[in-house]
């Protein structure tokens, strides 16, 4: 038998629970240190070829091609330099993450992505804060401050996480998320009701069905019976039905795809 109460939004602390509007929990995954580190050891491959092919591509120019600079005092010339690194370095991750949605190219092989701690898409402000926080984390080498802060945190957060309130969570890759149910033996088109259902609501039912494998027992039971709860004054039940929760969130969906009413 199922708990008499569910658990407390991310009372599991590998996983980030969110409530929706419609009073059900939805789970991420989030990225432990491992899967991080191999990110961001990827990303500095990625940087380091690109940076060695710039300075081939430099140091073939021919003289004739070089751009005349105007001779700048050593220190100056440091502080340009260091400045270039900086911004390149940095603003990688920055407009990588901003632009494709909470992922560089080492996270999307990885397959994780930064989003915000209410599991909306990060904001380029919250990118460039959590990037720029990197100048602490990667300390003293290695990111070891970066790595301590991950292994402390309840959710896996390095320092630049915490100051743009942000998380790293796994993401499926659109084969995982393929509709793996089958619906009840005895629906049939227009038994339930779907039609009153909104698209929001087909699509809140799709989700449960094709991501209940991956949660606990109690949380997979006490979730259908939200959704239940949640769409059942629109439905038109045959007397007598005896379907459980999933059952009856498989037949509605089937009826409704049936009807070819969504898609």
């Amino acid at each position: 038998m199922p708990p008499a109460f569910p658990p407390a939004p991310g009372a599991y602390g590998d996983k980030l629970t969110i409530e929706t509007p419609e009073q059900t929990a939805l789970e991420f995954p989030i990225a432990g240190v491992g899967s991080r580190f191999l990110a961001i050891a990827l990303d500095t491959v990625i940087q380091g070829v690109a940076a060695i092919l710039v300075g081939i591509g430099l140091a073939l120019l021919p003289a004739r091609a070089a751009v005349p600079v105007p001779s700048l005092p050593r220190l100056w010339g440091i502080t340009i330099f260091v400045f270039v690194v900086f911004s390149v370095y940095f603003g990688y991750f920055a407009i990588f993450e901003a632009v494709w949605n909470g992922q560089t190219p080492g996270k999307r092989v990885v397959r994780i992505r930064v989003i915000k701690e209410t599991g909306r898409p990060i904001a380029p402000a919250e990118s460039v804060a959590r990037n720029l926080m990197r100048i602490v984390d990667q300390l003293p080498a290695l990111y070891a401050v970066g790595i301590v802060s991950v292994l402390l945190s309840r959710q896996s957060k390095r320092l630049g996480d915490f100051v743009a309130g942000t998380l790293v969570v796994h993401e499926r890759a659109l084969d995982d998320i393929k509709p793996l149910w089958k619906a009840p033996e005895r629906s049939s088109a227009g038994q339930y009701g779907s039609h009153g259902l909104s698209d929001e609501d087909m699509a809140l039912i799709e989700t449960f069905l094709n991501r209940r494998e991956s949660l606990e027992p109690d949380v997979r039971f006490q979730m259908a019976d939200r959704i239940v709860k949640h769409i059942y004054g629109r439905l038109s039940l045959p007397p007598g039905d005896q379907l459980s929760g999933e059952k009856l969130l498989e037949a509605v969906a089937h009826e409704r795809r049936s009807s070819a009413g969504y898609l």
